[in-house]
């Protein structure tokens, strides 16, 4: 914890309650401070009454109590590779990894994408997971193991609770899904977060483009928005401490009145109040004249677009429904309007993916170089992954020799037209397909991958050491009557539709 924070609500202070809960974070305390949904798990646990709270990150030095006093012991899980964060935290604590080998322990939970999606990698180093949106049931989760001392107890208790998975005692859970209220925000700004006192706020949540891909638009359906007034309403309060503001969705252009938020924002910078504002990637079909004039006055210089795929033909395969016309046009107005570059975003080895995807990938590039002198263009690139839960769920990514001829292809051929491009490390993407198809076999293995010291030699060495195939989980395609080790997540919209989604978009090419 920083001396240079700022608590934009207020503490219940001299608590000198007798439950303590350590809120984790894999990772550094910047990033830490720059994790909306982290900071607002621990605002929401730290107005309860009755309740110690404290966050502890990978560089936390001191704590203010010791783990010998501390009942429950949450983490963030974001990430596929944050496993090997998590088990070096609890090692620093010296709490033995697997829950089996607790006794005196505090409860051990997890919440997050990756183990809403797949908690079986790691069901045996957790007592208990949250699946879904956690806001209120972790709540309900502090709520029960307050009432109940006793381990066992408690664990049952939280197994009849919807949202919560105990792998000891589940069979099956509901994936929650919340209401957007309120408006979620930073309550704590940080000089030393990564993005230093900014005010992020979640304008959405959910995707309804529904790529065939996205975990991050399926796992978060049905797309919802905040509403405008209350939109203003914390915009306005964020502004009252800091001039910085981040918009936060995956899909904030998609909200109703995106565009009279901009026109808002707009209009206090005209009349001169200092705003520096940054929103994630957007929409082609928000890149409008109004919108990006906002984006200019507020010092953003480059937006991010995803166009996913080079050539319209893989698009509408993955159900990115983006024509190049529509592509052009928003450059056009960006560069007419104020900013400087954009990134691209594209992927490799989508489903159906062939060498004229690829070099339609770097014509457009030249042809938007070529159009558009003096406008920064980059490509920021990564592999398929499938994820569980989306309609490529079933599909197998290529092998790490084609993906990475690939990814080298692209690379100097962006090259030669002067477009620079960052493309993710082909190995690590192929142990992140690993870990997200994964199934309870490879808790053995990330522990040894753990052990072993967590670089890319050592997922390679653990899986020969424990005889584990891995490319089923990487590279083979399923079956429709396959089991998934994710079956048991009740989830909206479930495994027909996607069955439907995964028939229409590859009907015509497989």
């Amino acid at each position: 914890m920083s001396s240079k924070e700022i608590f934009l609500y207020e503490r219940k202070q001299n608590k000198n309650d007798d439950f303590t809960i350590w809120m984790a974070f894999p990772g550094v305390y910047s990033f830490s401070m720059s994790s909306l949904g982290y900071l607002w798990m621990f605002k929401t646990l730290d107005m309860l009454e009755g309740v110690n709270i404290e966050r502890i990150c990978s560089d936390t030095e001191k704590t203010a109590f010791s783990i010998k006093d501390v009942n429950l012991f949450g983490f963030s899980f974001s990430f596929d590779m944050d496993f090997l964060t998590i088990f070096s935290m609890l090692e620093k604590y010296n709490i033995p990894l697997k829950s089996k080998d607790r006794t005196k322990e505090p409860l051990i939970f997890a919440g997050g994408p990756v183990v809403t999606a797949n908690p079986e990698p790691y069901k045996e180093f957790f007592d208990f997971f949250i699946i879904g949106d956690g806001e209120d049931v972790n709540l309900t989760a502090v709520d029960i193991c307050r009432k109940y001392p006793d381990k066992e107890e408690a664990l049952q208790a939280l197994s009849e609770v919807e949202g919560i998975y105990v792998p000891k005692y589940s069979n099956k859970v509901k994936k929650l899904t919340k209401k957007l209220s309120e408006c979620i925000y930073t309550p704590i700004l940080s000089e030393d977060a990564f993005f230093k006192n900014t005010f992020i706020l979640e304008m959405s949540r959910g995707c309804a483009n529904r790529c065939g891909f996205c975990i991050a638009s399926y796992l978060n359906l049905p797309l919802r928005f905040v509403s405008y007034d209350d939109l203003i309403k914390t915009i306005d309060f964020g502004l009252s401490y800091t001039d910085k503001i981040a918009l936060l969705g995956a899909q904030i252009s998609a909200h109703p009145h995106f565009h009279d938020i901009c026109a808002y924002i707009y209009n206090k910078i005209k009349s001169g109040q200092k705003i520096e504002m940054s929103v994630s990637s957007l929409r082609v079909d928000a890149i409008t004249p109004d919108v990006v004039k906002t984006l200019a006055a507020t010092g953003q210089k480059n937006v991010t677009l995803a166009i996913e795929a080079g050539s319209e033909r893989l698009r509408k395969v993955i159900n990115k429904n983006l024509s190049e016309e529509q592509i052009f046009n928003a450059v056009k107005i960006a560069k007419e309007n104020g900013l400087k570059g954009f990134k691209f975003y594209g992927m490799l080895g989508l489903p159906t993916e062939t060498q004229e995807d690829l070099n339609a990938m770097i014509e457009l590039g030249k042809k938007v170089k070529k159009e558009n002198k003096g406008f920064d263009i980059s490509f920021g690139v990564s592999s398929f992954v499938p994820k569980p839960n989306t309609p490529f769920q079933w599909v197998g990514r290529e092998n790490t020799k084609i993906l990475e001829d690939k990814a080298n292809f692209l690379k100097k051929e962006l090259h030669k037209i002067g477009i620079s491009s960052n493309i993710s490390s082909i190995k690590w993407d192929y142990w992140q397909a690993v870990l997200s198809r994964g199934d309870e076999t490879l808790n053995d293995f990330v522990l040894e991958v753990y052990k072993m010291g967590g670089k890319l030699g050592a997922f390679k060495s653990a899986a020969k050491k424990l005889n584990i195939d891995t490319d089923f989980f990487a590279i083979k395609n399923y079956s429709f009557d396959q089991k998934l080790p994710w079956d048991f997540i009740e989830i909206t919209p479930g495994k027909d539709f996607l069955i439907k989604e995964y028939n229409r978009l590859l009907e015509n090419f497989t």
